[in-house]
């Protein structure tokens, strides 16, 4: 019998062709599962998301109804509502591709459905879609929580998977400060969100009537009318009954401000609401900010915030044509020593014997002149917006971007 030619050959030739014939099939198997669109791997998505994988309920909360957007998107092309910070990236594998984001249930959002169109052939985009966010629930968020978000992504009808990445659903009480944000070149730059400190300010609190009718009890004005009168000495006078009260409340200083979260990405700072300083009778230097900004909005008084490195201070107008400017150093509304304030005045050894309401006063006059120098050393770098510094004027045009959180 005679062997085939193949058999024929040195071993060493028919290894060689038997090499070449895989090599080949597999090549051609690779040909065709790429032409019916068997390749996988070239149609994927990531979940994505500005700010470290967290998700900041003050945030989302005071800019729920506005068109603010704080949160600037990513360097690519861009579809949905930026606000709600998660994000899919998607790369478009034919004109006008239809995706379809299906985002699971949680306890902060509930299941949604989102459909975007992709005009252009492969180009990548980063696509925010719907969340229902569930509001009361962000709201009473007292501490960091870790939660699981499932997106499902099909792309032209075709599913590319269900995919999970965790977040860490902040406190309410955590304002974010700023966060970095990547540039086209690879570079970081700082993009400052201190503006959202007006979410704190909650002019409309309820319990704010209490204090007021406190306040209108001492007899020190008849009424809270705001600029109506028309004289700085008559808006001084409504700010000092607040002051007055808070004092006789005997709200203290607390310096907690901390925050638990640790990153190289995104700065925040605790923030005591309305309802939290109230209850505590504990303020630091930006919980008396936001709380006196918010009593003096609800007499119609125009307030401004003030931030330096490290400290918060709060301003108003005496007039309303916002032209003449009072601050207000509410770290000493407790009981301060003010000798730590004014060292070479030795202010505590004058005040024994003085009744409550003369301490009050001199510490209210006191805590003006403090603030205006503290303006004044650091007025050309707050109206230069240097990182680190703020001024805020809360107004119903900021209203309209920035809304109270509540509580």
């Amino acid at each position: 019998m005679k062997l085939p030619v193949f058999l024929k050959q040195p071993k060493w030739r028919r290894l060689l062709l038997v090499g070449t014939v895989v090599v080949v099939v597999g090549a051609l198997a690779v040909v065709a599962m790429t032409c019916l669109g068997g390749n996988k791997a070239a149609k994927d998505f990531e979940i994505k998301d500005l700010l470290g994988g967290n998700i900041f309920p003050s945030a989302i909360i005071s800019i729920a109804t506005t068109d603010a957007a704080f949160i600037t998107p990513v360097d690519t092309p861009y579809v949905g509502n930026v606000r709600n910070g998660l994000a899919v990236q998607v790369t478009a594998d034919k004109p006008n591709s239809m995706v379809r984001i299906e985002l699971e249930e949680t306890p902060f959002f509930a299941k949604s459905v989102s459909t975007f169109v992709l005009p252009q052939k492969d180009v990548t985009y980063t696509i925010y879609p719907d969340v229902l966010w569930r509001y009361e629930t962000l709201r009473s968020n007292d501490q960091a929580e870790p939660v699981n978000v499932a997106l499902t992504v099909e792309l032209n009808g075709e599913v590319l998977g269900q995919k999970v990445r965790t977040f860490s659903v902040r406190s309410i009480n955590e304002c974010l400060l700023g966060y970095m944000r990547h540039l086209p070149s690879g570079k970081t730059t700082y993009v400052s969100t201190r503006q959202l400190f007006a979410a704190y300010v909650n002019e409309e609190n309820p319990l704010i009537d209490q204090l007021l009718r406190e306040a209108l009890n001492t007899r020190i004005v008849r009424r809270f009318q705001g600029y109506q009168v028309g004289t700085a000495e008559s808006v001084d006078k409504q700010v000092y009954a607040l002051w007055f009260v808070l004092q006789k409340r005997n709200f203290k200083y607390s310096s907690v401000s901390y925050s638990s979260l640790s990153s190289n990405v995104v700065w925040s700072q605790r923030v005591r609401t309305f309802d939290d300083a109230f209850k505590t009778s504990q303020i630091n230097c930006v919980d008396g900010s936001v709380l006196f900004a918010s009593l003096l909005r609800a007499i119609n008084i125009t307030p401004v915030l003030v931030q330096i490195p490290g400290h918060m201070f709060v301003g108003y107008y005496t007039d309303s044509q916002n032209k003449n400017l009072t601050f207000l150093e509410t770290t000493m509304i407790g009981d301060v020593d003010l000798d730590e304030y004014f060292p070479e005045e030795k202010l505590d050894s004058t005040m024994q014997g003085k009744s409550q309401s003369q301490v009050s006063k001199l510490t209210f006059e006191k805590s003006k002149e403090y603030a205006a120098k503290t303006y004044q050393r650091n007025e050309s770098k707050i109206k230069g917006n240097q990182q680190g510094y703020m001024f805020v004027v809360i107004t119903k045009q900021l209203r309209s971007r920035i809304q109270s959180i509540g509580r």
